[in-house]
């Protein structure tokens, strides 16, 4: 697993934004932010594709479209937004929408471990729970089965995006008392 965090001048400010960028252009936009001199975080997953003649190893981001931003967003939108790929800042009513600095850890801890990480649907439903032990420790998520494993579903909820991560199923509790119940399914014509 691998990650890009590009550091600069405005070290020390915790707000998060989510930039939106043009599809494959995610390394591009990272790099043209560090010259400007913001601060990013680009979380990658390593993958290997296939095809009929060969095998290639990639690391793609773990959020297609989505840069991290770290910083006092009012003098840095300026410059973000006039980088090359760069669509725009995400938010609510036309304002830029702050991401929580414990989803961005969760997802920097999550890299730093030896678990396979892969992005993953995200999800509303389920059982919300906490892993106890381990390298993943006190990090909250949702519990999936996928096939004979487990795995906690982290969410980048800005984006409606998540990510999934291997975990053992004695090394998690439940958070809180009630399970979500699943939404009714809608019919479409």
């Amino acid at each position: 697993m691998s990650s890009v965090t590009l550091l600069a001048a405005n070290e020390g400010r915790d707000d998060w934004y989510a930039v939106y960028v043009r599809h494959q252009h995610e390394k591009i936009v990272a790099q043209s932010l560090l010259t400007r001199g913001l601060e990013t975080f680009l979380p990658l997953y390593d993958v290997v594709h296939q095809w009929k003649d060969r095998k290639k190893h990639l690391s793609l981001p773990l959020f297609p479209c989505y840069v991290f931003m770290r910083g006092g967003l009012e003098c840095q939108l300026g410059r973000a937004v006039s980088v090359p790929g760069v669509c725009k800042i995400v938010g609510s009513g036309g304002h830029p929408a702050p991401i929580p600095g414990a989803e961005i850890e969760a997802i920097r801890k999550t890299l730093n471990s030896s678990f396979r990480v892969e992005p993953h649907l995200f999800l509303r439903c389920g059982d919300r729970v906490r892993v106890r032990t381990g390298p993943l420790a006190n990090i909250e998520g949702i519990l999936l089965r996928k096939k004979n494993t487990c795995r906690l579903v982290l969410s980048a909820t800005l984006l409606e995006r998540s990510i999934a991560v291997e975990v053992d199923e004695c090394s998690v509790e439940r958070v809180g008392g009630e399970v979500t119940p699943a939404p009714t399914p809608v019919k479409r014509h």
